[in-house]
């Protein structure tokens, strides 16, 4: 199972004990999932079988109504399955669209829209509503894969709506076109794990912030061995460089012409071609700091370069 299919799966098994908690989590499901069909029934529908379950616990325990889970193939896909659960009797509709303060949307096929924000004005609705709507027409990317949450609404205002009520919690999510949907999406790792948390996908919060942890593990070592590997780099580049000045001057001029400190530093890093400075510094008699190391050896370089310059104008 994906990851977003675990989220799900751990979401609809939250039964709220509160009631209005309950409607506004129906009320999340309907508006994104829900629509009237041509007969009049009021129809919730989708392809995860985790969400049809929660819906039809949701019916059952919030408006004592009992209907029943019917399967279809899904002719578009070719593969899986639609569920839907279906309320035909009007007065049930109108009980349920009562209390989910949910009504027919003009010109849209039979769609429901929220028009009335008071259901929604308890933080725990929020949070409860913000779960229905990813039950509805959300997912989660792998998160070993990259973090990317999100929520497809079928126009713009459910997704303004969306939008605003995640931003509630301090999250920042943005909203985008694709296709003819609008996508309320949240890209950042941190952001979210406290979606997550909103929703009390708790089981799934704590595996996302183990792998992230793992991630900022492994990208702070990968971090500190190419560090690493480029000071190696450009320690062995600067002592190839250093060799080829110093055999230079000893072709050229030989070590007689240096003075002590400088004829001491050219032999030692002949002889130990793979020391850091800090090394050559400490085998010199008096020692030498690595900053003194590096001077002697630019006089060298000094010299050598001034070798070429004069081996060039002689050509």
């Amino acid at each position: 199972m994906s990851f977003s299919g675990t989220v799900k799966e751990e979401l609809s098994r939250q039964i709220s004990t509160a009631r209005h908690c309950r409607i506004a989590e129906t009320a999340a499901l309907l508006s994104l999932c829900g629509r009237f069909t041509a007969d009049g029934a009021l129809r919730m529908q989708t392809e995860n079988s985790a969400v049809i379950r929660k819906y039809f616990t949701l019916v059952q325990k919030t408006f004592n109504i009992e209907t029943e889970i019917a399967v279809r193939e899904n002719r578009q896909m070719k593969k899986g399955h639609i569920y839907y659960v279906e309320i035909k009797d009007d007065a049930l509709i109108r009980t349920v669209l009562l209390a989910t303060k949910l009504s027919r949307e003009q010109n849209s096929g039979g769609a429901l829209v929220l028009n009335n924000s008071l259901l929604i004005q308890q933080t725990c609705c929020k949070r409860a509503f913000i779960r229905g709507a990813f039950l509805a027409s959300g997912s989660i990317s792998d998160p070993e894969k990259g973090y990317h949450f999100e929520i497809v609404c079928p126009d713009e205002r459910k997704a303004g709506q969306l939008q605003e009520l995640i931003r509630s919690f301090g999250i920042d999510a943005k909203v985008v076109v694709r296709k003819k949907s609008h996508v309320v999406y949240v890209k950042e790792g941190a952001q979210i794990v406290d979606i997550l948390a909103v929703m009390e996908a708790n089981m799934a919060l704590m595996n996302l912030e183990n792998i992230r942890i793992l991630k900022e593990m492994r990208n702070t070592v990968n971090r500190k061995v190419n560090c690493e590997m480029a000071n190696i780099n450009k320690t062995v580049s600067a002592a190839v460089k250093q060799i080829e000045d110093i055999k230079l001057i000893e072709e050229k001029k030989g070590f007689q012409s240096l003075n002590d400190g400088l004829a001491e530093i050219a032999e030692l890093r002949l002889q130990y071609p793979e020391a850091t400075l800090k090394e050559l510094g400490m085998m010199l008699n008096p020692q030498v700091g690595k900053s003194g190391v590096n001077h002697r050896l630019r006089k060298l370089s000094a010299i050598a370069d001034e070798l070429r310059v004069n081996k060039e104008e002689l050509l």
